[in-house]
């Protein structure tokens, strides 16, 4: 028996590799770091695309540390601390640790830019409204 997913729907053509990337996605999410999405509120400007702010608890990691990237459909924030071995612990409760989170972007999302300020690195994405295009297409009689 094969296994149902949304996306085996035969109304949801080429959905496949959005699937793959969703199932990818689930695996890896360990919960660390963790994080929040908001939306942000425009000022005031009518007709202001949407904005949103992911917000990652990133205490103890540097600049040099952290690296954001997109990756076509995908934003990637990857955190890499080094054990450089030069101090002596009586006690090592803070352990140098790496992650990665990903983040799926809907078509037309970009990001806008990233801040470390006090161990939170907030990144910015804008949501353009779509463009609503209508295409006729055209049917071809043949007897």
């Amino acid at each position: 028996m094969s296994r149902m997913t949304p996306f085996t729907s035969p109304l949801l053509l080429g959905f496949d590799a959005m699937e793959k990337t969703l199932e990818r996605i689930a695996k890896g999410n360990d919960g660390y770091p963790p994080y929040n999405i908001e939306r942000l509120r425009p000022n005031g400007e009518t007709g202001a695309p949407e904005r949103l702010r992911i917000t990652l608890a990133v205490a103890g990691f540097s600049e040099d540390e952290l690296d954001v990237t997109t990756e076509e459909n995908q934003l990637v924030i990857r955190g890499r601390q080094v054990d450089n071995g030069e101090r002596d612990y009586l006690y090592r409760g803070i352990a140098a640790r790496q992650f990665q989170r990903t983040f799926v972007l809907a078509d037309g999302m970009r990001v806008l830019g990233a801040e470390l300020k006090n161990g939170l690195l907030a990144v910015d994405l804008v949501r353009p409204e779509p463009v609503r295009m209508v295409k006729k297409i055209n049917i071809s009689v043949s007897d």
